[in-house]
């Protein structure tokens, strides 16, 4: 989306805190000869597909609550994403509309089969309600009449997801500038693409326009790529396991820079190879690589945004 990528442009042109090494970029993309190995959507094998509406339900609830599992060590986006799907697997009705809009932290916490209070739970229990209020309220209760009425457009589905669901608008004050970087609202669009393999409601006529998702698990691969460089004082911060403030200096430069890194490194594989890749695909594979390397010190913001 361009007012996500101008803005991560803009935050890595001033940054003090981050460096985008772009020598570092050019011997990863020389490395992998501009290959960036596929991954497919559903690797692990943990989401919810029937190939409709249900499926694009249960997708937008995965992604309103799609933030924050590491202050509890044992949690990760895979209990989140098999949780629901095994509710939705039980009982068809578990993300309706109407009892979105009235889940308790204790429900919430039943449904995903969780056993104890989940990171920030009372933000994720607003979300929930946020979610199913606007979505009785202007979509008729699913989430499949939302993506319809975008009309086959990744940036027109992420305008209204903005519009309509403030939980989703993800930006911040950036030296007296808005940096937009929207990560939930634009993993929407990319799982109802991964998902539907670019059609029925994955179809978009402008998937090339989505950014990677600047989350804590990217940045720390890029990091370990060398691709992005921290100061001393923010790389003790993470590696001392530090909170690092949201809305920082600190913590938008991390995720602006990522999304800036990468798409520098999308642009040189065109030029260097001639491959037109696309964003998702790129954050795909670096967010598997940092999956399955836990050791990766990352940044640890609470945030409901990622």
């Amino acid at each position: 989306m361009e007012a996500v990528r101008a803005s991560a442009a803009w935050v890595a042109s001033r940054s003090s805190h981050v460096t985008v090494d772009l020598q570092e970029i050019e011997k990863a993309v020389d490395k992998i000869q501009g290959n960036v190995p596929k991954v497919e959507w559903d690797f692990e094998g943990i989401h919810y597909f029937d190939n409709g509406p249900l499926t694009v339900q249960y997708l937008f609830v995965l992604d309103a609550l799609n933030f924050c599992f590491w202050p509890d060590k044992d949690l990760s986006y895979d209990h989140l994403a098999s949780g629901l799907k095994l509710a939705l697997e039980k009982d068809k009705t578990a993300l309706d509309a109407d009892r979105l809009k009235n889940y308790t932290g204790p429900e919430l916490r039943q449904l995903l089969n969780w056993p104890r209070p989940l990171p920030i739970e009372e933000e994720r229990v607003r979300l929930l309600h946020e979610v199913g209020l606007e979505l009785e309220r202007s979509f008729g209760g699913q989430a499949a009449n939302l993506v319809k009425s975008a009309e086959n457009s990744a940036a027109t589905l992420i305008e209204l997801i903005t519009r309509h669901f403030p939980g989703f608008r993800d930006h911040s004050l950036y030296k007296g500038h808005q940096v937009f970087l929207y990560k939930r609202a634009q993993i929407f669009v990319a799982d109802l693409w991964g998902a539907f393999k670019g059609q029925n409601y994955g179809e978009f006529h402008d998937i090339n326009s989505i950014t990677i998702f600047a989350d804590y698990i990217v940045p720390a691969v890029l990091r370990e790529l060398g691709i992005l460089k921290y100061g001393s004082n923010l790389s003790c911060s993470i590696d001392s396991n530090s909170e690092i403030v949201p809305g920082s200096e600190e913590e938008v430069e991390i995720r602006a820079c990522s999304i800036y890194a990468v798409e520098k490194m999308r642009d040189l594989i065109s030029k260097k190879f001639g491959k037109q890749l696309l964003s998702i695909d790129i954050d795909l594979w670096l967010w598997s690589c940092g999956v399955q390397n836990m050791a990766l010190s990352h940044h640890r913001t609470l945030s409901i945004y990622y």
